[in-house]
């Protein structure tokens, strides 16, 4: 089949969506499929909007058997407030496009209006960058061909049907985009759930779930990742694999640790850091004693994992969490908030534990758990490890978007509209 993916960033740009999509084209085209990835040329978020952040050269090239095509973005100072009025018009197509996060390319969307175009099917991602999607569905129903959604949904606190985060990727313009899609790949329950009421009908909702391969992630040299960091082999060090910033939780993390003031506990916090996380630890106390190697390559990262004793990922904004299999893959327990896919996933007690959303002090008591009882930390580690080989297979989950794409060969095609 002739796919087109659509999504917000392709690699070398880095992001949890971005390396799924990578993945499964190349999956795909394995398989015998032809695909052509639609993107923007951001590299950093910020290049949505702001002139000075790092962008990829406009064009096509070839990656590894993917045809990829980067489309311009508009981007000017002030964007956003000329975006935020805009947004407001009651109309949900146009509320989806104008949204203020959106890379917005009008060459991308002149692409999608293209009827010559030779596609079977058309996949986009990821919520709430709605631009690449609108232009996704633009194309799918011109050219009559099933359009495809993988909206990766951040539910934020679990225990909160009014949070925050969840209404911001649940607001009427991006529903609209969930019920236009013939079928919506879900990664866990709880998204599950918020896509079935967000009016999504459940014949077209798919249950899926990512992987992980732990050949790509284990193997690190754990003295060698210890002595970079300067820690000795007895100094509990707990792990953290993010963006650093308010949302993925790296704030929080290093306000519970400074509370373990005493304990030889170590945060190493790897990959690099927003304005937000830079400006609140500027009022941490100086006693926490924090390792940040910034952005990981892929040895720093097998050493990374094979380094800590545990992996915390207090997050409120991940609607999975591929790093939490990575740690477990290693055989690391871990710590998250009971929000989004990191909530769903990690069973509390068996193989990590989970704190209430925003709770610091329960936060702390984790971690306090995690540093204290050695064999509790390998035990829970253990079962992580062997969800992993039962659960989290990359065939499996890849092989079903396969099969989904493979049902529409004998069904009728979409209506174009």
């Amino acid at each position: 089949m002739r796919l087109a993916h659509f999504i917000q960033r392709y690699p070398p740009a880095l992001g949890g969506s971005e390396a799924y999509f990578h993945r499964l084209g190349r999956h795909l085209v394995a398989r015998g499929h032809d695909v052509t990835v639609f993107t923007a040329v951001a590299d950093d978020l910020a290049a949505f909007w702001s002139p000075g952040a790092k962008c990829l050269p406009v064009g096509e090239e070839v990656i590894e058997g993917i045809a990829v095509r980067r489309f311009p973005i508009w981007r000017m100072r002030g964007r956003r407030w000329i975006l935020k009025p805009l947004s407001l018009v009651p109309l949900r197509a146009w509320q989806a496009m104008t949204l203020p996060c959106n890379p917005v390319s009008v060459a991308m969307w002149r692409a999608a209006g293209d009827r010559a175009a030779k596609f079977d099917a058309v996949h986009a991602t990821a919520f709430p960058y709605a631009w690449p999607i609108a232009c996704a569905h633009r194309l799918a129903r011109r050219l009559g061909v099933p359009f495809l959604l993988t909206p990766f949904l951040h539910l934020g606190d679990l225990d909160d049907p009014a949070d925050a985060t969840r209404r911001q990727y649940l607001q009427p313009a991006l529903r609209r985009l969930l019920r236009a899609a013939d079928r919506v790949f879900v990664q866990t329950d709880p998204e599950f759930d918020a896509a079935l009421a967000a009016g999504v009908a459940p014949h077209r909702l798919v249950r899926q779930g990512l992987g992980v391969e732990p050949a790509e992630c284990t193997g690190g040299n754990r003295v060698r990742a210890r002595a970079t960091w300067g820690v000795s082999d007895s100094e509990v060090v707990i792990g953290h694999l993010a963006n650093l910033s308010i949302e993925k939780g790296s704030v929080d993390l290093v306000r519970a640790a400074e509370r373990l003031a005493g304990r030889r506990t170590t945060l190493v916090l790897a990959g690099p850091a927003m304005p937000n996380f830079e400006s609140a630890c500027q009022q941490i106390a100086p006693h926490v004693r924090v390792t940040r190697p910034g952005r990981l390559s892929d040895a720093d990262r097998r050493d990374f994992f094979a380094g800590i004793d545990a992996f915390a990922l207090p997050s409120r904004s991940d609607s999975f969490g591929l790093v939490l299999l990575e740690a477990w893959a290693n055989g690391k327990p871990v710590l998250a908030y009971r929000a989004g896919g990191p909530g769903a996933i990690v069973r509390d007690g068996v193989d990590g534990w989970l704190a209430r959303c925003g709770d610091v002090e329960q936060l702390t008591h984790c971690l306090e758990q995690a540093c204290s009882h050695p064999a509790e930390r390998e035990r829970r580690g253990k079962a992580g490890q062997a969800r992993c080989a039962r659960e989290f297979r990359w065939d499996d989950k890849l092989n079903l978007v396969d099969e989904t794409l493979r049902t529409f060969r004998s069904s009728p095609a979409p209506a174009v509209v």
